[in-house]
This record gives structure tokens, sequence and C-alpha cells, in this order.
């Protein structure tokens, strides 16, 4: 286990060291640098989009993402594009923006409003995915919780599997008047658990994450996770793996 945030040429290193005949990994120009870009397996089965580090004072996620692949985690029976780290520069700096001061996470619109989404919409244009998954992590947070779009209920089977794990999951009854912008009136909420509507939730942001560019059709199933950026950081890992493991379960 990674034993605290490290850089992001360390990511990359650990990234590449992972190259096979089954795990190919390139990287994507988007013009100010270059983003990782993983496909595993084979791409007539159905594929899981997996996501990590839009937001660079989030190091969590990117790290647990690696883990869970290190580790051979993955379900066999599913392929995988995955984004390792969507924030390069915002990773290294700490910063939930990138260098140019945008928060890449509300620029997901059309064509995209970043050099980054661009980048990555681009990449993605013409994939369908059984399932998305895109990890955060909130300062505000009790506990993990997560935010389902497309219908079904896999986020209360990972609430279950982390709840089996004893890691604490927020009762939302009051990170989300801290971190906004949801509203009761547009979204269903539960313990760990959040149901919006796309369209109202991206009228709310002011702009389109990555999960809600996928929620437009590209997706039948994307969630966004969240961990407690202020609990210990073994304990994110564990929750975000265990959460991942536990949605691609559910398919």
């Amino acid at each position: 286990m990674t034993s605290q945030p490290g850089t992001y040429q360390e990511l990359q290193r650990r990234w590449k060291a992972l190259r096979s005949r089954d795990l190919i990994l390139s990287e994507v120009d988007f013009g100010e640098g270059s983003l990782l870009h993983v496909a595993i397996g084979d791409p007539l089965r159905p594929v899981v989009a997996l996501s990590a580090g839009i937001h660079g004072d989030e190091p969590a996620t990117p790290w647990a993402l690696l883990e869970l692949v290190e580790g051979g985690a993955l379900d066999a029976r599913f392929a995988y594009r995955i984004w390792p780290c969507l924030n390069p520069t915002g990773f290294d700096a700490g910063t939930r923006e990138n260098k140019n001061g945008l928060d890449l996470n509300r620029t997901f619109d059309g064509e995209g409003d970043s050099p980054e989404a661009r980048a990555v919409l681009a990449a993605d244009r013409n994939r369908s995915f059984a399932l998305s998954l895109d990890l955060h992590e909130d300062y505000d947070a009790a506990g993990f919780y997560c935010y389902e779009y497309g219908g079904g209920t896999i986020g209360r089977r990972v609430i279950s599997a982390l709840d089996a794990l004893g890691l604490p999951v927020d009762a939302l009854d009051t990170t989300l008047e801290l971190a906004g912008p949801l509203r009761d009136d547009t979204c269903e909420r539960e313990r760990g658990r959040l149901v919006a509507n796309h369209v109202e939730e991206a009228a709310l942001l002011g702009g389109v994450s990555y999960s809600l560019a996928l929620a437009r059709g590209a997706a039948r199933h994307v969630l966004t996770f969240e961990t407690p950026s202020l609990a210990p950081w073994e304990e994110r890992l564990v929750a975000h793996r265990a959460g991942m493991v536990a949605a691609i379960g559910t398919l």
C-alpha cells in the first residue's frame, strides 16, 4: 500500500511498470502535457470506465485506482478504459484546479471547455460503457458517499461492502449543506447515496463534470465516489478500492 501521497512522476512510473500484452498504456496529448490512458481486456466485452485525480487536492484517488490494478483485483469478465489522473498539474501542486486555475470537473460540456476535457472527450468519443466510476474526496464529508446516475442500486451494494469492512459512511444529513450545490428538491438522498438528475445538477453546478458528461448517454450506470479527505490515508484507499470492486461485481 502507498504509505503517503507521491508525485505524479512516481504515479507514472508505477503505471508504466504494469505495461503488458493485456494492459496497454498510452499518453494522450492535451497541448500542455499529456494524460495517461490505460486499456485492459477484450474490448468486445462490456467496458467499465474508471477515472481519478480530476481534483489535485484529492490525492488518494489516483493511488487507490493504481493499487486496484496492481493488486490484480479487476474483474476479468469486463474490459476497462482508465484515466489514472485527469489533472496532472493540479496533482503535483496539490490544488483542486489545474495550473491555469480551472476546475476541470466543470469543463466537460459539448466538446470540452478545457484542454484536458477536450482530450478526454475526443478519446471517449463513440465509446459506450456498462459502468463509469469517478473517484473523488470531500473535505466536508464525515464518511464515504456516492452519487448515482442511470438507475439501479449499485450504490447501495457499495455501501453494504463498506459497512462490512467497518468503514465510515456519511449519513448525508449535513454534508450537502456544507458542500452544495444539490438541493433536496433536485435529488434523492439516503445514507451514503445520492440520486440526482444529471441535467438539473449540471445547471446547479454551472458546468458539466466528467460523470455528468457520461451520464448523458455514454454510460449505462455512472457513479461518483467521495471519501472524507480528513480520514486516515489508508482508510481512504481501502474505501475506494472496496467500492470499485463492489460496484463492478454488481454488474
